[in-house]
Parts: C-alpha cells; structure tokens; sequence
C-alpha cells in the first residue's frame, strides 16, 4: 500500500511486553496442543457448500421458477440473508488467508465476493489492510467514514442531521450493499484512494476482473431478471434483497467498532504515534456480542467474536470460541477490558446509545 504524499499513516508503538507476542505465545500453543491447523476445516467447508448451493437454487427458483408475490417477497429477503451470510462465512475468512491451509482455496473462497458483484480488490484494501491495521482510528479507518449524514467518531464534524442519526440510521443501513456495488467500489477504483489513503497501481489482470465483476453482476442480477420477470417484479424483489443485505452486514460490521464501551485513539503529534501498542489497540476498539450463541456464531461466520479475529485474522472464525478464552485470560493480566454484550439485542441498544451520543455537538 502506498500513501498520500500530503497524508501519513500513523504508527504504533513497540512494547518490551509485547501483548501481541504473549497472545500469539499463548494461542500457537493451544493449537500445538489440540494437534489442529488454524485455518478452517471440515465444518467451515460443509457450511460454504450449503451457503452456496442455497444461493444458487434460490436465484433460479425465483428467476426461472417464480412463486407467488407472497412467497416471492419472502424468498428475496431470504436471498439477501445469503448474500450477507456468504459473505460472512465463505468471502470474509477467503480474503485474510484462513478459510484454508491451500492458497488456491482462500484465493476461490475470496473470490466469492465477485459472485455478490463487488470487487475483491477493493475489500481487500479497504477491509484487510486499511481497517485491520488502523481500526478506529479517524481519517483512516475508511469504515467509520460514513459521510456528512452519519457522524461515528468524537473526533468528526457535527452537522444539524446527525440530531436524528440514531433514528434513520436503520434506512441508510439497507442502502449499504446498493451504494457499494453501484457508487463505493467506482469511486475508490477512479479515485484511486480509499478514504484518505492511495492504494497501489492495479494490474491489469486486477482492472480485467473488477469489469469483468460489474458486467457479470448487471447481467446476472439486472438485466436477465428483468428479461423474466419484467422491471416492476426485478425492481421489488431487487429492493427487497438488497436491503436485507445491507441491513445485515451494516449492522455485524457496526456492533464490532461503534458501541458504548470502544475507543476512538487519536495519534500523539507530532510523532504521529498511536498511544497504545498495535494488540492492545484492536482490543480497546472492538466487542463482541452474544457468544453463546451457537447459531448467531454459525450465521455471521464467528464475526460476533470480533476481538479475535482482529488479534488473529489468519486463524479461521471456526476456532474463536475456544481461543477466545485465552484472550480474556490476557486482558486480565494485561489489565485491559474485554468489552463483550451477551445478546444482538444489548449490542444493538450499545449502538443506538453511541449513535444518540454522537448525534451531539462535542463539548469544547
């Protein structure tokens, strides 16, 4: 990744009790012990395979075989939980290298995100290397720059419509999926930039595939159903799983960062040095939420065990319950919280209550 010439990244200091190095210490010898490989396995592969398969039997039923509106409408909301549910599942562990031990199969698990029609090259810029390094952080986590309609840092600017954000912030969720096939992947491609950061010069085989992405993604899901089914039934149904995919993965993405309890660090200048060492920093930016909960874990891919997967991307989602024990474990000797809420529900009121709060001017 190369960076604005006006703009510079901010850098984490090196600890001589590294929390980092103690974790990896700690996990590594877990996995030792339990004679298993970090990455995904059996269950993770079973679960692609039904996620997929439902994808595709879903989109020829409705295209090709379509039930009554009733049904139909019911069909495309369940359509949009498998967009969010592959990626999820299947794209998510694909692009950090731990669906699989095999780098052919992470790079066909990643590659899933081109059947949802977005650009694996934009997620993986934006997400792997931008948001898992500077998480939460102002000006470069691309992630909490949501625009002038939504303020989701102290450090942002207050205008008059963020009174209401905690309100209609569930309407500019559904939008997610549309504004980001349709307007963020253009606008970072042209731009060359991702928020403030410029992003290295793609190849040509990388421009080939974000087209090649686009025009699948218009014929598949714009112009072939609207050859069946005509532009009012497309459009309906269209609208319908899109929303659904927005709301959802808006909302698992947004209870991992933006509730009560995380931190927004800001830099030391003029060292441009965050406060606090890179582990130590994923930990007071992110949460869980509802843990216990065996198919909330199954249906997001483990991204309810946030923490985790910001401490170990390469570990699949598949192993955070168990590791997640050693994390809290060094929170504890490290003396840092675990921020976690047991239910969707008491997640969802933390953001609400960190949307209601910043809808406030900061006091000066």
């Amino acid at each position: 990744m190369q960076t604005n010439p006006t703009f510079s990244t901010p850098k984490f200091p090196v600890s001589t009790k590294s929390l980092h190095a103690e974790l990896k210490r700690r996990v590594n010898e877990y996995l030792d012990q339990q004679g298993v490989i970090g990455t995904g396995n059996f269950k993770l592969f079973s679960k692609a395979i039904i996620l997929i398969s439902l994808f595709v039997i879903t989109y020829v039923h409705l295209v090709f075989f379509t039930p009554p509106v009733f049904f139909a409408i019911l069909e495309c909301a369940f359509f949009g939980c498998l967009i969010a549910a592959i990626g999820f599942n299947v794209m998510h562990d694909g692009s950090h290298g731990s669906f699989s031990k095999y780098a052919w199969l992470n790079k066909l698990a990643s590659s899933s995100i081109s059947v949802l029609g977005a650009s694996r090259f934009m997620w993986g810029m934006k997400h792997v290397t931008i948001h898992h390094t500077y998480t939460n952080i102002d000006g470069v986590d691309d992630d909490i720059e949501v625009g002038v309609l939504m303020r989701m840092a102290p450090t942002q600017k207050h205008y008059l419509v963020h009174r209401f954000q905690h309100v209609y912030f569930w309407v500019l969720y559904m939008l997610l999926y549309i504004f980001w096939i349709f307007f963020a992947d253009y606008k970072k491609y042209f731009s060359k930039k991702i928020g403030s950061i410029s992003f290295k010069s793609m190849t040509f085989m990388e421009h080939f595939e974000f087209w090649a992405v686009k025009l699948y993604h218009a014929t598949v899901f714009v112009a072939l159903p609207i050859y069946m089914l005509g532009w009012v039934s497309w459009l309906v149904g269209f609208l319908v799983a899109t929303f659904v995919a927005g709301f959802v993965l808006s909302i698992v993405f947004q209870l991992a960062h933006t509730v009560d309890e995380t931190e927004f660090p800001i830099a030391i200048q003029p060292e441009n040095r965050m406060p606090d060492e890179f582990a130590a920093h994923q930990i007071q930016t992110t949460a869980n939420f509802a843990t216990k909960s065996k198919m909330i874990s199954w249906l997001v891919g483990g991204l309810n065990f946030q923490i985790e997967h910001h401490l170990f991307p390469k570990i699949s989602h598949v192993h955070y319950p168990a590791i997640s024990k050693i994390v809290k474990e060094a929170c504890a000797d490290f003396k840092l919280k675990y921020i976690e809420y047991p239910t969707v529900g008491s997640a969802i009121k933390a953001h609400v209550n960190f949307l209601r709060s910043m809808s406030k001017p900061a006091v000066v």
